[in-house]
């Protein structure tokens, strides 16, 4: 594994978590009549923490764009789903909350399932597949997947539809991830002018959009430990399908390969769920009195 790759992907897990925090501590705050609503995202614009944890989270997709140029999409996603780690780091210092057993156990769990799955997978990069049935069947898979659980989340807002929406989003997000990727690519063969002549830089922004809506939605109806798990868990998942299924990206096979690698993603997934319930992590506060009104901040 490339240094660079690991310092670009481990630095954009650190804005990403950081990003989300800020976001959510601003997020929590709006009016629930603005729910899967763009004046969700207007109202969020005249909140500084949440310009502050936006900045950041596109500061984080701009390094993890650097890291897919130079690195497989089987191999980023994982580092990327460190961004919890950063994000529990932030969320233990505004709660001065220990990290405890549950916290340790998580942080290994998640450090030695990535870590796991990238020795025994050794992702490689291969020739994306000439075979477009394939790459729109996963896309379509992906985003249907996503827009069936949005469907859900709206009939359930205040119980299961945080987390609903978290995963959508952390579908589209590993959707987003793969494209960003090709994007890369025809942008290194041919420029700019190669770049904008496909559909996919379109692609990329209208994800990030829409996955945006659905994450800041997500945040004002629950606290961190409902939707940040959820996320995180599930766009490392969609861009390693995207990244084995038409990108290219191969990994070991054989039997004890792929046990390691099963066993990588498993305790990945458990790692996010413990730390993601710490009790460092927000619990939310109460909501604004007024529609269309922000609480002040308070942190």
């Amino acid at each position: 594994m490339s240094v660079l790759v690991l310092v670009l992907a481990v630095s954009a897990a650190c804005c990403l978590g950081f990003g989300f925090v800020l976001q959510q501590n601003a997020a929590q705050r709006a009016p629930l009549n603005d729910f899967l609503s763009f004046r969700l995202l207007v109202d969020l614009m005249k909140v500084p923490r949440w310009l502050g944890g936006i900045a950041l989270m596109v500061a984080g997709m701009g390094l993890g764009a650097a890291a897919l140029g130079q690195g497989e999409l089987s191999l980023v996603e994982p580092l990327l789903a460190t961004n919890l780690l950063f994000a529990l780091a932030l969320s233990r210092r505004q709660t001065r909350q220990s990290l405890g057993r549950q916290g340790w156990a998580g942080l290994l769990l998640l450090a030695g399932g990535v870590t796991a799955f990238i020795v025994a997978g050794e992702p490689q990069g291969g020739a994306a597949t000439a075979d477009p049935t394939r790459q729109w069947l996963i896309i379509g898979a992906m985003t249907g997947l996503a827009l069936l659980l949005t469907t859900h989340a709206k009939r359930s807002r205040l119980s299961s539809g945080p987390v609903l929406l978290a995963l959508a989003a952390g579908l589209l997000y590993g959707v987003q991830d793969a494209l960003t990727r090709v994007s890369g690519e025809k942008f290194s063969q041919g420029g700019f002018a190669e770049l904008m002549t496909g559909w996919q830089p379109y692609a990329v922004l209208a994800l990030g959009v829409t996955g945006l809506l659905l994450v800041q939605s997500a945040f004002e109806t629950a606290s961190l430990r409902k939707s940040l798990p959820a996320l995180t868990a599930a766009q490392p998942l969609a861009g390693i399908i995207c990244g084995v299924g038409f990108l290219g990206d191969r990994l070991r096979t054989d039997a004890v390969a792929l046990s390691w690698e099963a066993g990588g993603l498993l305790a990945v997934v458990a790692g996010i769920i413990l730390l993601g319930l710490h009790p460092c992590m927000p619990t939310g506060a109460a909501r604004p009195a007024r529609v269309g009104q922000l609480q002040p901040q308070t942190q």
